[in-house]
Formats: C-alpha cells, sequence, structure tokens
C-alpha cells in the first residue's frame, strides 16, 4: 500500500490528556495521519480542536453520528480506514459499534466498555464483520515486556508459580474531584466510570500484563475495595489475591491513594528455575533471577551475542542507553495494529510480531475482571469463581 492509513478520532479534543497521546503514537512511524474527527460533544471545542489539528473543517464534526455517517458514504480513497476512540468510559461502546456497523476498523481505550454485556457485543460484531479491534493496553508495547512474555512462554522460567503485580498511584489521595480536576472528576463518577474506580482504571492494567506476560488466565480471585477518601463514591484502592489456571499464585495490588507515587507498575514472575521483574517507570530494564546462576540485567537496544527475541526487536526504536517510554509504547501499539491492518489491505499474511496487539478478547477479560473482583468484594465467600 503506497499510502498512510487515514484515522478519525472520537473524543480527544485541544484540552484532552489521552487523545494529544494516541495522536502523538499513531503518527509516530509515518503510517497514520488524522483525517477527521468529532473531538468534543462541545461543538465550540470541536471546531477549536479541528482547527488546531488543521483538519479541514468539512472533516471536523460535531458529533460521531455524523461522522461516521458521512465517512462511510466517502470514496474509497477518501474515507477513513479506522476510528480511534478516546472517551470517557460510558461513552465507548456506541461509537465503536456504529464504527464496525459502517465497516470501520476501530482503536480503543482501555476498560473496552461500559459493561461486560457490552463488551460482548462488540465481540460478536467483530466476528460478524471480520474487522479489526485494538485495544489500548500500553503496557504491553514495551520491548521488554515483550521479552518477558516470550522467556515465559517458552520454558525459560520452568513452570510459573508465583505472580506479583502493583500500581500505586498518588495523584487521587485528596478529593481532587473536587477541584477542577477533570480526568479525576469522570472517574471517580459511577457513571462515567462504571461500577469501578482504581481497579477499573488501572486494576485492569495489572491483571492485563499478569495474563499477557504469563501466557495464564485467572480463574479465582479474593478481592478487598477500600474507599480511603471520605465520601468518594468508588473505590480508589484494592488488593487482590488471585489464582491461574495452571495452579499458580499471584497478588495484585492496585492503589491510586498511594501518596506520592506516581505510576509505579511493577511486576515479577517466578518459575521453577528462576524469576523475572519488570519495572514501568525504568522500562528499558529487565531483571532475570536465577535459583543457581548469577542475577543477569537484560537491556532494551544493545546487542547481545544472543540478542532479544524478535518480538522484542521489532518493537525497539532507539540504541541502547537511550530510553524508551511510555509514548514509544504506545506506538508500538499503533505500529502494529497499522501494520496488520496495512497487509489486510494488501491482501497479505502479517508477521506474528506485527499481530502482537491486544484485542477485543482482552478487553472481555478486562470486563470480567472488573465484575469479578466487584463481586468479590461484596461477597462474604473468601474466594470468588471468575466466570
Amino acid at each position: 500500500m503506497n499510502r498512510k492509513l487515514r484515522m478519525g478520532m472520537v473524543g480527544g479534543g485541544k484540552d484532552a490528556f489521552i487523545g494529544a497521546i494516541h495522536r502523538i503514537a499513531a503518527n509516530m512511524d509515518g503510517l497514520i495521519e488524522l483525517s477527521c474527527g468529532a473531538l468534543s460533544i462541545h461543538a465550540d471545542v470541536a471546531k477549536a480542536s479541528g482547527e488546531m489539528l488543521f483538519l479541514a473543517p468539512e472533516r471536523t464534526y460535531l458529533n460521531y453520528e455524523e461522522m461516521l455517517e458521512k465517512e462511510s458514504k466517502m470514496p474509497a480513497d477518501k474515507r477513513i480506514d479506522f476510528v480511534t476512540i478516546v472517551t470517557p468510559n460510558f461513552a465507548h461502546f456506541a461509537p465503536a459499534m456504529l464504527a464496525l456497523e459502517k465497516g470501520f476498523h476501530v482503536v480503543i481505550e482501555k476498560p473496552i466498555t461500559f459493561t461486560l454485556e457490552e463488551a460482548q457485543l462488540l465481540k460478536k460484531k467483530v466476528e460478524e464483520t471480520g474487522l479489526v479491534l485494538c485495544l489500548t493496553h500500553t503496557y504491553s508495547g514495551y520491548p521488554m515486556v515483550k521479552q518477558a512474555r516470550y522467556m515465559v512462554q517458552n520454558g525459560v522460567l520452568g513452570k510459573v508459580r508465583k505472580i506479583w503485580v502493583e500500581y500505586p498511584q498518588g495523584w487521587l489521595s485528596r478529593k481532587t474531584e473536587r477541584e477542577g480536576n477533570v480526568q479525576a472528576a469522570w472517574r471517580t463518577d459511577p457513571k462515567k466510570s462504571g461500577k469501578s474506580g482504581c481497579m477499573g482504571d488501572i486494576g485492569t492494567h495489572a491483571a492485563h500484563l499478569a495474563e499477557y506476560i504469563s501466557g495464564l488466565k485467572i480463574t479465582r480471585l479474593c478481592a478487598d475495595l477500600s474507599i480511603m477518601v471520605e465520601g468518594r463514591a468508588l473505590e480508589d484502592d484494592g488488593n487482590v489475591l488471585l489464582k491461574f489456571d495452571n495452579g499458580a499464585a499471584g497478588v495484585l495490588m492496585a492503589s491510586q491513594v498511594a501518596a506520592g507515587e506516581e505510576n509505579s507498575l511493577k511486576i515479577r514472575i517466578y518459575g521453577e528455575k528462576g524469576g523475572l521483574e519488570w519495572a514501568q517507570q525504568e522500562p528499558n530494564t529487565l531483571i532475570v533471577k536465577w535459583l543457581d546462576q548469577p542475577t543477569q540485567i537484560l537491556r532494551a537496544g544493545v546487542g547481545y551475542k544472543e540478542p532479544l527475541s524478535s518480538f522484542a526487536t521489532h518493537n525497539l526504536r532507539t540504541p541502547g542507553g537511550h530510553p524508551e517510554g511510555y509514548l514509544e509504547a504506545f506506538g508500538n501499539i499503533y505500529h502494529n495494529f497499522a501494520q496488520t491492518l496495512t497487509a489486510r489491505i494488501d491482501g497479505t499474511t502479517p508477521s506474528a510480531e506485527s499481530l502482537d496487539f491486544p484485542g477485543v478478547d482482552d478487553g472481555i477479560r478486562g470486563m470480567k475482571f472488573i465484575d469479578n473482583v466487584v463481586a468479590s468484594a461484596a461477597s462474604k465467600e473468601k474466594w470468588y469463581d471468575c466466570k
């Protein structure tokens, strides 16, 4: 294909944090261009955002229904190829479903929908249409996360026995939703965020990372959720004991009231032969600990005699010593999605490395995790079987 993929965006106007992140990530490899958008529910913000992004006035839409209807009627050499949805949780499902119905592929923020039932409907529509849905579980895009996954799933550590994953933040230690913080306001509002606060927002990232790297599925859990800031409607802290489908045990901690913490996502996985450790705030490093050998430190971008796996190197951008962080990980999600979509358009088969991005099944796993954690926390039973 001798052109860029054309993207439309729903949400993500001029003052939206995550919209800008998506645009940077999509543009990083020169494979995608923003062609249109319904960037805000407020007409003045939508128009101003379109002007800021140099969109044609006729392709700066005031709502996603108008955008998808008009774009679907454009000639094939003009209309968008896919839609990126960067709205709050409650506004994910409707534009995603309509986009699929109109024949557009979809990139969507997590959690995939407001409810599990909505996610299952999206999966059904994806299967009916054969279109591609990409879910931006960002942390799976880091090269050393992919290296960790490769090592675990190729038996380097032996059978996995223990998984610790933690995601502490401190930004909701005060009631910032009452202080004009828009991000805090919708994330702590059950009508916009859903039935869970902290676990829905960042606990799902931790759960996805545990399953992604290990290749295992959470089958049972025991959850304790707390509202630490008085008067808040949704939990801002939680601890979960986990059981996986191979018998491994796990611990998941997520908190948004860990005062002083930034985005300290960290995972440790232990098998029969050794373990590994990765931290989001030091993403170029993977620590591998052995039962009967010295600890190893693997670094992204370094040319070892035995190089990193193709899944790691496929997602590397810079030489050793040049940190690849959040934006690059986000870019890798888009890069792999774009390569897969381009192959689809060209009638070729994408590589296994290009197909390595989260999809609708990951979205359903995330929604089930939220439902099961909330149900477990409300139950008098010690352990809750995941459904």
